[in-house]
């Protein structure tokens, strides 16, 4: 393999690291440009290097036998502690970075796929991975149902005086969110603690649920977070 045919295959290989790199950079993720360009190149140099060697060091002896990918494949377990790193397990059992975990991995196999020559696999790759991001999302919200397409909160509020438990839930529901599990607990005093799982639209932030389920008569403290 020539030189120019290197350079050409390094410098594809960072230009794909660099198209999966904005589209984390623009959503503000922990894997950014840079983190995509090594990726990228170096799962491009390591399969190069295993492609190359095998064939070099088989011109010292014709009974050596070596396999061309066998660094490759340690690239694809290897790359999966950066994946681990991005993981993230937040409150309520929330986990996040899944997404961006799986991007690491594509950004090394799209640097292997270069690498060892498969430039439109590479291309029609990095064209699906982005069309999975960036389009797909659009295309789910207009026809998938609604039930696919929200998401669950969980309120937890003080309800001060004896007031009937049931009109709570149907001024809660008035405001068009369905309730999935309800939770009451009695507090000293004549206070009792409710706790609703809701099923929200996805677009619906904290805030506006906040400020929308504040405004019902009877309740005191309020708290929202993921279900």
């Amino acid at each position: 393999m020539s030189l120019e045919v290197i350079s050409i295959r390094l410098g594809m290989a960072a230009v794909l690291g660099i198209i999966i790199g904005l589209e984390r950079e623009l959503k503000q993720k922990p894997l950014g440009l840079k983190t995509c360009v090594v990726i990228a190149v170096i799962s491009c140099l390591i399969t190069v290097v295993s492609i190359e060697s095998s064939v070099f060091y088989s011109k010292f002896n014709s009974n050596m036998r070596t396999d061309p990918m066998r660094l490759t494949a340690q690239v694809i377990s290897g790359i999966g502690f950066l994946g681990a790193g991005v993981i993230l397990r937040k409150r309520n059992n929330v986990i996040s970075g899944l997404t961006t975990a799986a991007i690491i991995w594509g950004a090394s196999g799209v640097g292997i796929a270069v690498g060892a020559g498969f430039y439109y696999e590479a291309f029609i790759s990095i064209g699906i991975i982005l069309f999975s991001l960036k389009v797909l999302p659009m295309i789910m919200n207009l026809f998938i149902p609604r039930s696919l397409s929200s998401k669950e909160i969980k309120v937890k509020f003080l309800i001060l005086n004896q007031v009937d438990f049931s009109k709570i839930i149907e001024k809660v529901k008035s405001q068009n969110y369905s309730i999935n599990d309800i939770y009451i607990k009695d507090l000293q005093a004549g206070q009792f603690q409710m706790e609703l799982v809701l099923r929200v639209p996805k677009e619906k932030n904290a805030s506006e649920i906040f400020t929308s389920i504040r405004e019902i008569r009877d309740i005191s403290v309020l708290e929202i977070g993921s279900a």
